[in-house]
């Protein structure tokens, strides 16, 4: 082989590489775990006069799948017992960014409820501030969520599809890590899979369950639980932010 073969292979081969390791991502799993700080989080309610100090931290994983157009936000299937269960919310929330639709099941009281809503929109500010997250550069944003609570953002605009945890979206690229700023509840990818998921084994089906809209089900909530001081934080914790 001539010199000159040997530099034109060279050089394929190195503009290969770039490009793959440049290449966007379209599709994958991303797996977060979630700690919540539970003093931080029942604080109006008298938590330290019956939560121990061991169980302070509760730490959970999740799993989002997804593809350009929709994203399945669910807990990582588990057969350990958990400690604390009842403490954090394990909710599945599919999104569907074509038809703009939202499905969100919540676990409440150990019953599913489904919701059916629109995908939320949120108004973000983008920083300069940058971090690496699971291997990839990030860049923070901030959302005002109300006049008490700020919510940090970090994303990767190399994951294309404006996915996230829970029901966040709408950044330049997938959020991989998510935090309140008092950092109560704390959500970072531990591990990226960039293999195409099937996203027909995960998307949940309504079959024939109730369905309700957010406005329904709280009423619901509110009239069944709402006087009471336990009622009133699970009432919170389910239409709050998240």
């Amino acid at each position: 082989m001539t010199m000159n073969g040997r530099i034109i292979i060279t050089l394929f081969l190195l503009s290969s590489f770039c490009f793959q390791t440049n290449a966007q991502i379209l599709y994958g799993k991303i797996t977060y775990e979630r700690k919540t700080n539970l003093y931080k989080k029942f604080k109006d309610d008298n938590v330290k006069e019956w939560l121990r100090d061991e169980d302070k931290n509760k730490v959970d994983f999740l799993e989002l799948y997804f593809n350009d157009s929709i994203s399945v936000f669910k807990p990582q299937e588990s057969d350990l017992k958990e400690r604390m269960s009842w403490a954090t919310s394990k909710n599945i929330v599919y999104q569907n960014y074509n038809t703009n639709k939202r499905l969100t099941i919540k676990s409440i009281w150990g019953e599913q409820l489904y919701v059916d809503d629109t995908v939320l929109k949120r108004e973000w500010k983008i920083t300069d501030s940058k971090r690496v997250i699971c291997g990839y550069n990030c860049r923070k944003a901030i959302w005002q969520a109300n006049d008490s609570t700020r919510i940090y953002a970090w994303y990767c605009d190399e994951i294309i599809p404006a996915v996230g945890p829970e029901s966040f979206y709408g950044l330049p690229g997938a959020i991989l890590g998510l935090a309140t700023e008092d950092g109560g509840v704390i959500y970072f990818a531990k591990s990226i899979e960039t293999s195409k998921p099937n996203m027909e084994t995960v998307i949940p089906k309504k079959g024939k369950n109730k369905i309700y809209s957010t406005a329904e089900l709280k009423a619901k909530l509110e009239k069944d639980f709402g006087k009471q001081p336990w009622g009133k934080s699970m009432i919170k914790e389910n239409f709050g932010i998240w």
